[in-house]
């Protein structure tokens, strides 16, 4: 039988904190936490840049390098996050048509607050050794503010419409402006799940028009 005292110690930011939940088929304005995270840069259709499978293998190395210091220096256990990402590109209409290689993109996975900045560098360098694309990881806190998000059941490829709905009618209608990069965040693992049961929640900062 599991260890049940283990489980409630810990902690999940998935079920801890609102931002991780979204309604589907609706658009809800939250006010995001700032929250630290690992995160690697890049650029190009993720489906065939090299780098892009180089830079998540090495997000997870180090995070899970981190969970394990965390448990073990300072006692304190974590389900590690799930895969996040910002994406921008000159031409915002380019996310609608999918057009992917004309995609910048951030790779991410939120990290706690209680990991203090040498654990996560020491845990950059141990994961190096497994996942060379670790030595370019790099901590940041990220503060979005106010914003736009909704859970998106299905293909990756198929946010289009969804997108479509909050850049040419929610947001007009409601007299908001893009005030940082689109958000999302991966609830299913596409090696695991079927495309049309995957769950993302799709996030936009905004700000007053």
């Amino acid at each position: 039988m599991p260890d049940t005292h283990d489980v409630k110690r810990k902690y999940d930011v998935k079920r801890e904190l609102a931002c991780y939940t979204a309604p589907r088929g609706l658009f809800e304005l939250i006010d995001m936490p700032e929250l630290g995270y690992c995160m690697v840069d890049g650029h190009g259709d993720p489906n065939t840049a090299p780098e892009y499978a180089a830079a998540v293998e090495a997000l997870y190395a180090v995070s899970f390098t981190a969970k394990f210091q965390s448990k073990r220096a300072l006692d304190r256990d974590y389900v590690v996050g799930p895969l996040e990402s910002l994406w921008s590109a000159d031409d915002p209409a380019t996310f609608i048509t999918r057009e992917k290689s004309a995609w910048s993109w951030t790779m991410m996975i939120w990290q706690p607050d209680w990991l203090p900045p040498e654990l996560i560098a020491e845990s950059i360098g141990r994961a190096t050794a497994k996942a060379p694309a670790a030595e370019r990881v790099r901590f940041e806190r990220l503060a979005e503010g106010r914003s736009v998000q909704t859970l998106h059941l299905g293909s990756y490829d198929d946010e289009g419409p969804t997108l479509a709905r909050l850049h040419d009618e929610f947001m007009p209608e409601h007299r908001l402006r893009f005030n940082g990069r689109h958000h999302e965040v991966y609830l299913g693992d596409p090696r695991r799940t079927a495309p049309e049961k995957l769950r993302t929640i799709l996030r936009q900062p905004v700000a007053p028009a």
